[in-house]
């Protein structure tokens, strides 16, 4: 077992991160893009600094920014007690090591709460949960999903996965998911079934390898358009 989590946990990526994760062009930087399931990532305030269009939905964001603040520290030690405890799972290149890790997740969690309230109030943040979008069809060129689809795949069935790749479908053009393992370290159960249903329905979609591993082996992204 890698990680054994009761519930999502309010951890975010850097826009360096996205970068490698999504395998993000100069053009996808450009383009209209949602971040679905955000939770507390610089990569809205970091792109909306660059002269991005980033909009960001998480049902973290019914809170202000001290109680995202405390939930993370909350679960940050434990986490990382977990990841240390399983060092055959990781793989030590972005990050150097289980510090590192720590050191990097309070580094995106402190510009994130720098840019929470005000983009909060220009409606940058928007709390809201899969798979209830409150968005008009095609209203994004790219939505992101991080760590949430297929890594819960424990907590969260075949039947929500395609309930929410469908909502995502409708509201953006394009859709990519990283990674495709979940928790216990293992390609989720859930992406070859949801995969083929899709298919069925007409969807294109292919597995990439990226640029980014953390977990061992957590080196793909799902893409459909």
């Amino acid at each position: 077992m890698s990680i054994r989590l009761e519930q999502t946990v309010p951890f975010g990526r850097s826009l360096r991160e996205y970068e490698l994760m999504f395998s993000l062009s100069a053009a996808d930087r450009r383009s209209r893009i949602l971040d679905c399931a955000a939770g507390p990532s610089s990569f809205n305030a970091e792109l909306t600094a660059a002269g991005g269009d980033v909009r960001s939905i998480d049902p973290l964001y019914q809170f202000g920014g001290a109680e995202i603040q405390r939930q993370f520290f909350s679960t940050l030690d434990h986490v990382i007690e977990q990841v240390r405890a399983t060092p055959q799972n990781w793989v030590w290149s972005y990050h150097r090591d289980p510090e590192d890790l720590r050191r990097n997740r309070i580094a995106v969690m402190e510009q994130f709460v720098a840019d929470y309230s005000g983009g909060t109030g220009t409606g940058r943040y928007l709390c809201g949960a899969l798979p209830n979008l409150p968005f008009e069809t095609d209203r994004f060129d790219l939505a992101l999903s991080s760590h949430f689809l297929f890594l819960y795949s424990d907590h969260f069935d075949a039947a929500f996965h395609l309930a929410a790749i469908r909502a995502l479908l409708r509201v953006a053009r394009e859709v990519r998911i990283f990674p495709l393992l979940a928790l216990r370290a293992e390609r989720s159960q859930h992406l070859e079934p949801v995969c083929e249903q899709l298919r069925q329905e007409g969807h294109h979609l292919s597995i990439e390898r990226v640029g980014y591993e953390l977990q061992r082996g957590g080196n793909e992204m799902l893409r459909l358009r």
